[in-house]
């Protein structure tokens, strides 16, 4: 097999059209898109008939790689695949001897690997081995600013729309825990009114507890317009719901949204595509807050910015013995970025 990128989305199609490949190693940080494509083997390849003698699973802690071997070189009875997972295959010792295996083999296998939480060394001859004869993906971690664009994806593959807000909104609330995301936009769906196909933020704020008008995308954008009322309104309702809105999150959205800004200066195109791609966000869409707020601030008062962000988190976790609430770290910070 020639030596090629696989992306989550190709590594799926392929699966989807019946093209299976005998080795497939998943490793990275992002957990989601290795139990996605694992699943998906586990549950579509084989029917249920068939999985009871050619399915096998075992974890990397409880076995070896001579086990694995000698099961993926068994022939499969009555079924023209078997399939071999491993899962926690990071625990996995001696992987190198897979290297015999991978010279030559058997087509009736498909041995599956999956291993979370980090990735291969990719200088070692086993991972080269891999890459070069068999499906090496790595599930990257997904940025902050991908979100709500896989959020819209992953709706529409349900026929459901969802609203730039809405979309941001849900981003923002529950981070980057793919699991738990697409958990919360199951129930979404599940909960939209008959004869309705578009997720609104009234519905987010109803069915997930977020306020539509009180959340810190829109303390983004109070700060992007410098709409001050706006801003400590928002905070002061921060103040008042800290459980739902811990200063944690806050401080950790507006450093990245800052950090990003900074960049932006550095565009080689000033527009929504050209800012969207130095960035690499997915959509122009995205691009729009940064272009507002390259109006709003100049590249010396982000970089202040960035450093009170830092002052602000440092506050928060109690560094320097000074006893400040969230509510007045929020609002000294919030003072500074719009003055």
């Amino acid at each position: 097999m020639a030596k090629k990128e696989w992306t989550y989305e190709g590594i799926l199609t392929d699966l989807k059209n019946g093209k299976y490949y005998p080795v497939y190693y998943l490793m990275g940080e992002e957990a989601y898109f290795i139990d996605q494509i694992a699943d998906y083997i586990t549950n579509n390849v084989l029917s249920e008939d068939e999985k009871e003698f050619n399915q096998t699973i075992v974890y990397g802690m409880d076995t070896d790689i001579s086990t694995v071997i000698n099961a993926a070189k068994r022939y499969p009875m009555m079924s023209k695949y078997q399939v071999v997972m491993v899962k926690e295959a990071q625990s996995l010792k001696n992987l190198e001897e897979l290297s015999y295996y991978l010279h030559k083999p058997l087509e009736s296998t498909i041995l599956v690997f999956c291993h979370k939480h980090g990735s291969l060394d990719r200088r070692k001859k086993v991972a080269a081995e891999i890459e070069k004869t068999a499906v090496l993906y790595e599930s990257k971690k997904i940025k902050d600013a991908q979100l709500p664009t896989f959020i819209a994806s992953y709706i529409k593959q349900k026929g459901v729309d969802i609203e730039p807000k809405a979309a941001a909104m849900l981003a923002e609330f529950v981070g980057t825990d793919l699991s738990r995301l697409t958990g919360e936009l199951e129930k979404l769906v599940i909960t939209l009114p008959q004869g309705q196909t578009r997720i609104t933020p009234e519905l987010i704020e109803k069915n997930i507890g977020i306020s539509k008008d009180y959340n810190n995308f829109e303390l983004r954008n109070a700060l992007v317009e410098k709409d001050i009322l706006k801003a400590n309104t928002i905070i002061k309702y921060f103040e008042e719901n800290p459980k739902t809105n811990p200063i944690q999150m806050s401080l950790s959205l507006l450093f990245s949204f800052y950090s990003n800004l900074m960049l932006a200066y550095y565009a080689p195109e000033k527009s929504d595509q050209g800012v969207a791609a130095w960035l690499g966000l997915r959509s122009p869409w995205l691009a729009k807050d940064y272009m507002t707020a390259m109006r709003k601030y100049t590249g010396i008062k982000v970089m202040q910015i960035i450093g009170e962000i830092r002052q602000a988190d440092a506050k928060s976790k109690g560094v320097g013995g000074a006893s400040i609430s969230s509510g007045d770290i929020l609002r000294e910070l919030i003072f500074t970025i719009l003055h």
